[in-house]
């Protein structure tokens, strides 16, 4: 199943540090609001407005919108050598935006849904019926937008050894609670 995709789909959008209305710099731990606008040509765009400004700001047809808090970015810590994780195959899934591993990526968010580190905060449905779900990350509040690619039932026992592959031995993954559960739903088709 070849899908199209734009490279906009797949960027990772971190909460910005100022308000994008103002150009206020949040202090952490400040509530603040965000949005997700879409715009044919131009694709998905995040605003994060301080709450005064929100409060001024007129109403916008947004795809999503929710409130925040500020975390500071931590210091840059070293990190020790380790092997692939969830989350770091999906980052670097996603920062390589190749279309053929969209199952992958889709099952790898689903994953991390489950495991309580992103959160789903909508799904859009495009012009050609594609989904688009928006997840937040629980601890760094960026933004990721993932093609949901409509897996089969049958596709399901691929992509998930595919996974299982990408994140080490199936024994490794398994003990980690990184592998899908071999009776993982067909979230593909569900709303």
């Amino acid at each position: 199943m070849a899908v199209s995709l734009n490279a906009n789909e797949w960027r990772i959008r971190a909460p910005s540090a100022a308000c994008s209305t103002c150009g206020h710099p949040f202090a952490d731990g400040e509530s603040y609001r965000s949005r997700l606008l879409f715009a044919e040509g131009e694709g998905y765009r995040r605003e994060d407005i301080c709450e005064r400004c929100f409060a001024a700001a007129p109403e916008v047809a947004a795809v999503s919108q929710w409130r925040g808090v500020y975390r500071a970015p931590p210091p840059p810590a070293a990190e020790p050598i380790r092997r692939e994780t969830a989350e770091s195959l999906l980052r670097k899934l996603l920062e390589q935006g190749d279309p053929a591993r969209s199952g992958v990526v889709f099952v790898l968010s689903v994953m991390l849904e489950r495991r309580r580190l992103l959160v789903e905060r909508a799904v859009h449905i495009q012009p050609d019926g594609a989904r688009i779900r928006i997840y937040e990350h629980r601890g760094t509040g960026e933004t990721f937008t993932i093609r949901d690619p409509g897996l089969r039932l049958d596709d399901l026992d691929r992509v998930q050894q595919e996974v299982v592959e990408l994140l080490g031995s199936s024994e490794e993954a398994a003990s980690s609670g990184d592998a899908p559960p071999a009776d993982a739903p067909n979230a593909g088709n569900a709303p």
